[in-house]
């Protein structure tokens, strides 16, 4: 599969930097990293956004969302504000459980409830919801298995991967076939960069992209995540983008 790669450069002018200069096309799709753990994905007219956040600027120069994937409900994920001044009257959201109870009632009929293995298709786009938890799975994890989805997006023969918060779960390291993947490592919400490098290194995606690196008190140090993959595989191309 021949991947095409489209980099704008990293622009600031007064207006503020804008996430058109921050984007990739990779067969076709577009692909927005916005902020955090917010991405856009915009293939033949249709627009993917994933856990939009951060306010209305952070998406100038972006279609208004057709559909709208949300991981769950903490809040730089199920942003209430940002969707609160988003165009999404033409939107279909596709949410677990634990989001669907807490978003605005405005919502409602707009939603498509996906829990862990289940998959949706809306027209071109399929859909799987994954796993996504804290490890050890018990009362203490921050992040309990079952209740928030990562997410497989499928499109014009692309298998895109977005991890939402998790740590380096069996079902994360038994991916097979993904070409793009987006892997958070911020602690203490998520896990390190030596452990986001092992699991990416066991399912081996064509393009990873490291996301959701801002943690408390440090940002991960993504240089470093993409040296402990390259050195063991350097056929993953790990593709560090503007997030903050």
């Amino acid at each position: 599969m021949k991947y095409i790669l489209a980099i704008g450069c990293f622009i600031y002018a007064s207006s503020g930097f804008t996430q058109i200069n921050n984007s990739d096309i990779v067969n076709g799709i577009t692909i927005f990293p916005v902020y955090h753990g917010s991405v856009v994905f915009d293939y033949n007219e249709s627009t993917i956004y994933v856990d939009p956040h951060g306010g209305i600027e952070k998406f100038k120069g972006i279609s208004d969302p057709d559909l709208i994937l949300i991981t769950h409900t903490h809040g730089d994920h199920l942003d209430l504000n940002t969707l609160a001044v988003l165009n999404t009257a033409h939107a279909t959201f596709i949410v677990p459980e634990a989001v669907a109870k807490k978003i605005p009632s405005r919502y409602k009929n707009q939603l498509v409830i996906l829990n862990n293995g289940n998959k949706k298709q809306i027209k071109e786009i399929s859909v799987t919801a994954l796993p996504m938890y804290n490890l050890p799975h018990d009362e203490t994890a921050r992040h309990k298995k079952g209740v928030g989805n990562g997410y497989i997006i499928s499109l014009n023969n692309t298998r895109i991967y977005v991890s939402g918060d998790t740590e380096d779960i069996p079902e994360m390291r038994s991916l097979k076939d993904i070409d793009v993947a987006f892997v958070c490592m911020n602690l203490p919400y998520t896990m390190n960069i030596e452990q986001a490098a092992d699991a990416v290194l066991e399912f081996q995606p064509k393009i990873i992209y490291p996301y959701h690196y801002r943690g408390r008190p440090d940002v991960s140090d993504i240089n470093l995540f993409k040296k402990k993959v390259n050195d063991k595989n350097n056929n993953i191309d790990v593709r560090l983008r503007k997030w903050y």
